[in-house]
């Protein structure tokens, strides 16, 4: 169970990040993080920005140090993380790090209704994944093997997560287009025939009625 956190917001957490760094007003920290990708490493939405900053130094996790004006540009309060940010800071990455948790890819919301398809057109769907895929890899992978001769490979870790995932991903794709390939998939056939005859097969009618409730016998929603 993930924990309550005075700022909860994924950008409160790069944030920290980039003042770990060292003191920095509001518009380079936002160039930091850009520049590091960090809005490709987790989800937040810009337009929350400041007011991330505003929560975080009203929870005193950061600090404003001073203010500066250049020339006619509006003044810049300059921020650092503050001990208690720190602390927020590394026990946020223990949590993530440590604890997994349930995320929902678009992907398997798709797989989840795959048998709205007709096999055929699935077959054809997740071999267009699957090339999709394979090509976003290799690019993937050339990029980080040209990262990986200029930064440290603590700093590409997150890369390479993701590569490993994509190489997973695709390997149980091969696997799943050999079976409907080959009509070796169970219940292919039922499949099918649902498909080219309208008709919902008796042993697909009887399966919706033995789990359409659950052993409570109540709403599931209650």
């Amino acid at each position: 169970m993930p924990k309550r956190r005075k700022v909860g917001n994924l950008l409160a957490l790069a944030v920290l990040s980039a003042l770990v760094q060292r003191p920095m007003h509001p518009y380079e920290i936002a160039t930091a993080l850009r520049a590091w990708g960090k809005d490709q490493d987790m989800e937040f939405k810009w337009g929350s920005f400041y007011t991330v900053i505003g929560n975080l130094d009203k929870h005193h996790l950061i600090e404003a140090v001073e203010s500066l004006r250049e020339g006619r540009r509006p003044e810049r309060t300059v921020y650092r993380i503050t001990d208690a940010g720190r602390a927020e800071l590394i026990d946020w990455a223990r949590e993530l790090v440590s604890t997994p948790m349930a995320e929902h890819p678009r992907f398997r919301a798709g797989l989840s209704v795959l048998a709205a398809l007709h096999p055929d057109e699935a077959t054809d769907l997740l071999r267009q994944r699957l090339s999709r895929l394979e090509d976003a890899i290799r690019q993937d992978r050339e990029t980080l093997d040209a990262h990986l001769r200029e930064i440290p490979r603590l700093f590409l870790v997150e890369s390479e997560y993701d590569l490993a995932i994509r190489d997973a991903e695709a390997a149980w794709l091969r696997a799943l287009l050999a079976e409907l390939t080959s009509g070796s998939y169970p219940g292919l056939d039922t499949w099918r025939a649902f498909h080219e005859t309208g008709e919902m097969p008796a042993e697909l009618t009887d399966l919706a009625e033995r789990t359409s409730t659950d052993s409570r016998g109540g709403d599931p929603t209650g």
